[in-house]
């Protein structure tokens, strides 16, 4: 790689200085959001969301940075990547304070949470969800196959899987999924198709942690948590021959497991 030149980088800090500012605006934004939520709950799920869109887009930011400094100086920008993601971190984390971390529970445990933010309609929380997983996914392309933090994105992978799945009041949705006349049917079909997909996808990758990188008999549980979780969407919806199906394989998983502990390949 040939040595960039003081011009360069002189170049380089000029054109990332407007996205450093915009990210330090956002940053001061979030403390007085924060600020506010101390001082008066009220819609504080609500100012959440927001927080979340918030750090979402500071993490565009942030790879924004990459691009250039890969455009101008031909070298990958990995403090920014970094930034980026422990940013999106703190945006799943946003979700979780307003809708659980729980992967396999009962849509009745949610009750209370969709009942804090009912007012936001189902098309709104497809594109929250929606933005959160292109972030996630851009910047998984960013760093590249061969990343340190390959592994580290099949929890923050799972993590949105669970709080996209939490995100939807499948109450309502379950109804909607059914029912082709309803003015909300298309987003519903669009955002469960996502959700199956992600539970699907977050069970596979924490397997494919387990056998290929860690042996960790909690990354095995994840998965297994993973296809519980899925398993509970197909019987809402009636689709009781993926929910077999899914059921199998969860049995398959936990025997394996089982029997990887027992034998004392799993830690």
């Amino acid at each position: 790689m040939s040595k960039i030149s003081e011009e360069t980088r002189l170049r380089f800090s000029e054109v990332i200085k407007p996205y450093k500012d915009k990210i330090n605006a956002t940053l001061e934004k979030e403390k007085t959001m924060k600020n506010v939520i101390h001082n008066d709950s009220d819609g504080v799920e609500y100012k959440k969301i927001l927080l979340c869109e918030d750090m979402i887009y500071i993490a565009s930011l942030y790879m924004a940075q990459n691009s250039l400094s890969l455009k101008l100086m031909d070298v990958k920008n990995n403090d920014a990547l970094n930034d980026a993601r422990k940013i999106l971190y703190k945006a799943i984390i946003y979700l979780e304070e307003v809708v659980t971390s729980f992967i396999d529970c009962p849509y009745t445990d949610l009750t209370t949470y969709q009942e804090k933010i009912s007012n936001i309609n189902i098309e709104r929380r497809y594109l929250v969800i929606r933005k959160l997983g292109l972030s996630i996914t851009l910047l998984k392309d960013a760093f590249g196959e061969n990343s340190k933090w390959k592994w580290s994105f099949v929890e923050l992978e799972g993590r949105y899987a669970t709080v996209a799945k939490n995100f939807i009041d499948m109450k309502t949705a379950g109804r909607d999924f059914m029912d082709p006349r309803s003015f909300d049917y298309e987003t519903t079909v669009l955002y469960i198709r996502l959700i199956t997909k992600l539970l699907n996808n977050a069970a596979t990758s924490y397997r494919d942690k387990y056998e290929l990188a860690t042996r960790r008999i909690d990354d095995m549980r994840n998965a297994i948590k993973y296809l519980l979780a899925l398993h509970k969407l197909h019987n809402l919806l009636g689709q009781s021959d993926q929910a077999q199906e899914v059921k199998k394989k969860a049995l398959i998983w936990k025997d394996k497991m089982d029997a990887d502990h027992k034998a004392g390949l799993s830690n």
